[in-house]
């Protein structure tokens, strides 16, 4: 008995070692997402019925002076905010609830405002995604500042992508595939995600610049939290002789705009990855759902607070671009009802919408459950 307790609660058990970790990712990522709704819809009028992190059953709540209910529901795999008129937690119009809301409550329904309200309102739960990301970013580099290394070549293993394509000791990366480097980190995570892309490297070798060509080969490796991935890399290696890493600081301005761009990298990547997907060219199981993001929190808790909030921003990079996919009911889903119903001057038929959002509802369930399945079984 005592060791069942010492498993499930000592740092390294499942309650406070991995669960714990999990729902503190989670509820910040799926707070922040549903946070950027609720303050655009207020700021564009926009009644607010519920706030809920989790679906099902309320565990507790309170109500504020706006009339809106704040709540912690019981399944804590997600969040809504629930707007004046809506049928559902996917902002659905409900004819017979609109038939019953009073002039003062029609007045500010969330389908009774304006296309661009709708929309500012849908997209600002992605978009505040994307913002935590810049935030946790910004706060890093202003703090910890970033270790970087010159985009050498200090040795080119054999038999790889690099020795066939002609790479030599001592070449300087220019460009990998019409993307200037910086550093060598630069060129790392631009080769990464393209194993089995034929890419353009521009080097500079003495005085002279060369084009060389070369397609990345996939390769297992640990990351720093233990998880086996498959990375593409051309074979070559960087050294301190030659890299000269060095510690880069950055005051404020400076670490804000690192963030922003490093928070656009990770959403270049994830919408690459997903691409490479579903069109069969990633590893499924390079694609975790609860029972693995759960590990990986875990694993950066041992690692150091500072850890957990990196995932935390990479995690909320991930939520913010799925959500963004035009597929109802998600975020993006919406959006494309909007964008037709702004060229068409008139809302998308009931008719065709309900069909549209089964079929959509159905590829969401179906895209959760085979990501449960790789978590528990395949992979």
């Amino acid at each position: 008995m005592t060791d069942f307790f010492s498993t499930i609660f000592s740092t390294d058990g499942l309650l406070i070692g991995t669960i714990v970790p999990f729902l503190f990712v989670l509820t910040v990522v799926v707070f922040v997402h549903e946070m950027g709704h609720y303050l655009v819809g207020r700021w564009c009028g926009i009644g607010v019925k519920a706030f809920s992190i989790g679906f099902g059953p309320e565990l507790f709540g309170f109500n504020d002076r706006h009339g809106t209910r704040w709540k912690l529901s019981a399944i804590p795999l997600g969040g809504y905010v629930k707007f004046t008129g809506d049928m559902s937690v996917t902002s659905t119009p409900d004819p017979e609830s609109t038939e019953h809301l009073s002039p003062e409550e029609l007045r500010v329904a969330f389908h009774t405002q304006p296309v661009w309200k709708r929309a500012a309102t849908v997209f600002a739960g992605p978009l505040f995604n994307f913002l935590l990301t810049i935030a946790v970013f910004a706060v890093m580099f202003a703090g910890f500042g970033r270790y970087v290394m010159e985009p050498m070549v200090a040795e080119v293993r054999p038999d790889t992508p690099a020795a066939i394509a002609g790479f030599e000791p001592g070449d300087r990366f220019v460009s990998v595939d019409g993307s200037q480097v910086r550093s060598f980190g630069d060129v790392q995570r631009l080769v990464s995600g393209r194993s089995g892309d034929e890419l353009s490297f521009v080097v500079r070798r003495g005085d002279e610049e060369l084009e060389l060509r070369a397609t990345p080969e996939m390769v297992e490796q640990k990351d720093a939290l233990g998880n086996t991935v498959k990375i593409g890399i051309i074979g070559v290696v960087n050294d301190e002789e030659m890299g000269q890493p060095r510690l880069v600081e950055y005051g404020p301005l400076d670490a804000l705009g690192e963030a922003v761009k490093e928070t656009g990298y990770v959403i270049y990547r994830t919408g690459q990855f997903l691409k490479r997907f579903v069109a069969g060219r990633e590893d499924r199981c390079q694609l975790g759902g609860p029972v693995k993001i759960a590990d990986m929190a875990g694993k950066a808790a041992q690692l150091g607070f500072e850890w957990l909030v990196q995932l935390v921003a990479l995690l909320s990079v991930g939520i913010g671009v799925l959500n963004l996919l035009p597929i109802p009911p998600l975020d993006g889903g919406h959006l494309v009802f909007y964008a037709i119903e702004a060229v068409m001057r008139r809302p998308v038929s009931e008719r065709v919408m309900d069909a549209v959002y089964r079929v959509g509802l159905f590829a969401v369930l179906a895209f959760m459950g085979f990501v449960f399945w790789n978590d528990l079984f395949g992979c």
